[in-house]
């Protein structure tokens, strides 16, 4: 999987992930945003790149294969 990971230990519940993530890849409980779709991640590294806190863990593969045309 391309997205794996928040840890809560750094994260300060911002939602700036929640929010930028074009896939919907993350959901919210209240304050708490958790990785719920992390096969439709396309490895974009938005949610990397505006984490002020570094929490998000997101892998070099992505988690679905490009499709191509034969």
């Amino acid at each position: 999987m391309a997205l794996r990971s928040i840890d809560y230990d750094k994260c300060n519940d911002c939602g700036i992930c929640f929010d930028i993530c074009p896939m919907d890849c993350f959901r919210s409980v209240g304050p708490k945003v958790y990785v719920a779709y992390p096969e439709d991640c396309m490895t974009c590294h938005l949610c990397t790149m505006h984490c002020r806190q570094d929490a998000i863990f997101v892998g070099p593969e992505r988690a679905r294969r490009i499709p191509t045309c034969s």
